[in-house]
């Protein structure tokens, strides 16, 4: 049996990375700064400084957003990123965007799937059906994509003009409403019978498909963004977007001669799935850039990654 100093076994872990209890200084600074430079808040310090620097050199932060961010209370976390000037583009599977809508026009959403299913009555409300089927039919009219068309649709609600009944409860924590107003393009993903508004008799799928393709095109062409520096954040979607932005980042990479390349991607939900891991963790990230996996809960983790942005943002 050999036997070697310890002096020259490499070690993965330092006394000097260990955590660092409250102190005199309570900031959220002093906060960040004590957090262990172990593992997961390794990640979630290179993530952090990986949206600061897209910020700060122009480059693109796609946010990939998932029904449950929405329905959490995290909307208001998102449309700061937005004024911020540091999220570029903002894409959502159908669940986010029907959770949006319902809290913009009504004020609370998230109803009793069990209790509705028993009955027949789940996903069967009438007016988030009927507006938001009625404005991809707009949508596909106008040439619109769906995501312009529901926030085209809340902004012309919003104005004080409107007939009464049709004014929105709070079209301040509506993302789609914020991103349009902001002008930061706003895609909606949408899976055919995955979604409540398409149980909905005046569903159209030539509406639905019409608008959603269009903006899964828009969503190809906002990856040249995040080419050399840029980040891709998937929020809590375990199938829709990992699956959109595979083929979306294929379409960019085909028209581009392999770009973009050289990107932080980073995949953050509740549990670890399978497509978020392979394709926006790795396989986007395979021979140039980062992938990144940070497990927990939204209403934790989302509050904390924007919070520790602004305050990189803040150092200058």
């Amino acid at each position: 049996m050999r036997t070697i100093p310890v002096a020259r076994r490499p070690n993965k872990v330092q006394a000097s990375e260990f955590a660092h209890p409250p102190a005199g200084d309570r900031s959220f600074a002093a906060f960040l700064a004590a957090l262990p430079h172990v593992l997961v808040a390794r990640d979630f310090r290179a993530v952090v400084d990986a949206i600061v620097n897209a910020a700060r050199t122009s480059r693109g932060v796609i946010l990939m957003v998932g029904g449950h961010v929405v329905k959490t209370g995290l909307a208001p976390l998102i449309i700061d990123l937005m004024r911020r000037g540091v999220v570029t583009h903002v894409a959502m599977n159908g669940s986010a965007a029907i959770h949006d809508y319902e809290i913009a026009r009504f004020g609370a959403t998230s109803e009793d799937v069990s209790a509705g299913l028993r009955d027949g009555t789940f996903g069967m409300a009438d007016e988030t059906g009927r507006e938001m089927n009625a404005a991809f039919v707009t949508g596909m009219r106008e040439g619109y994509g769906m995501g312009e068309s529901l926030a085209r649709a809340l902004d012309t609600m919003s104005h004080p003009e409107q007939r009464e009944g049709s004014a929105l409860a709070h079209p301040e924590l509506s993302v789609m409403l914020a991103a349009f107003r902001a002008n930061v393009p706003i895609t909606v993903h949408a899976a055919i019978g995955a979604e409540i508004i398409h149980q909905h008799p005046t569903a159209n799928g030539a509406a639905i498909g019409d608008t959603s393709h269009r903006d899964f095109r828009r969503l190809a062409a906002s990856l040249d963004d995040i080419d050399d520096g840029g980040v891709v954040l998937n929020l809590g979607s375990a199938v829709i977007m990992p699956e959109v932005f595979l083929k979306a980042l294929t379409i960019a990479r085909n028209l581009n001669d392999g770009h973009p390349r050289g990107f932080v991607s980073v995949d953050l939900d509740m549990q670890r799935h399978y497509r978020p891991r392979m394709n926006v963790v790795q396989r986007p990230t395979l021979g140039s850039g980062r992938g990144y996996e940070i497990t927990g809960h939204h209403e934790i983790m989302v509050p904390l990654l924007v919070w520790a942005v602004a305050e990189g943002l803040s150092r200058g």
